[in-house]
């Protein structure tokens, strides 16, 4: 078998990233074989297995990838440069339900149930350190508002967690009904955001 140089061999990695993200995005976790990303790239079975061990692996791989471009996309809304600490809850909990209703490959993870079997390949360890990373990722731009007064709670990592339980409701857009999710999630979002702002925060 012969070896790859390292340009092919980053081609190949890039490519099989490229193709999981697109039958990932269509199929699922389950339903994509490791047959259908090779032969979306036209290379054999065993190839595949020098660049993961599994589709799994691959499938975190996307993810990574994934993740960051959301980070970049996050980064550039500037959340924490708002002034007034209901619009920043606001305008970032409608970018997070945007990213997961059109955004293909974040909706078959969450809908279909991929996260939760991702989720049991992972150890204890990993799990937590990926919530830590979410929850960090709230605390960046919301922090300052805690530290102001702004906002009910004086637990940063108490308010983080709560805005992060918010998008859950996507898990739910059949119980809701398609016709009445989208008011549902407008009104929580809306909701959630005013009762979290300290009705005094502008005397402070």
């Amino acid at each position: 078998m012969r070896g790859f140089s390292d340009e092919e061999r980053a081609r190949i990695r890039e490519e099989l990233i490229t193709a999981g993200r697109e039958l990932f995005s269509q199929f699922g976790l389950q339903k994509t074989t490791i047959a259908d990303l090779t032969e979306e790239v036209g290379i054999g079975r065993s190839t595949f297995y020098r660049f993961f061990d599994s589709k799994e692996e691959l499938y975190l791989a996307v993810l990574e990838r994934e993740g960051e471009a959301v980070s970049r996309r996050l980064a550039d809304r500037a959340f924490g440069e708002r002034e007034d600490p209901q619009v920043a809850v606001e305008e970032f909990l409608r970018f997070v339900f945007e990213e997961i209703e059109t955004n293909p490959l974040i909706e078959q993870l969450v809908v279909s149930g991929d996260l939760d079997r991702l989720r049991d390949e992972r150890t204890d360890a990993q799990r937590e350190a990926e919530r830590e990373a979410e929850i960090e990722t709230i605390r960046a731009f919301l922090d300052p508002f805690v530290e102001r007064g702004q906002l009910h709670s004086d637990d940063p990592e108490l308010v983080a967690r709560a805005v992060a339980a918010v998008p859950y409701l996507t898990l739910h857009q059949d119980d809701i009904g398609s016709d009445s999710y989208p008011a549902v999630r407008d009104f929580v979002i809306e909701t959630f955001a005013r009762g979290l702002v300290d009705d005094d925060s502008g005397d402070t």
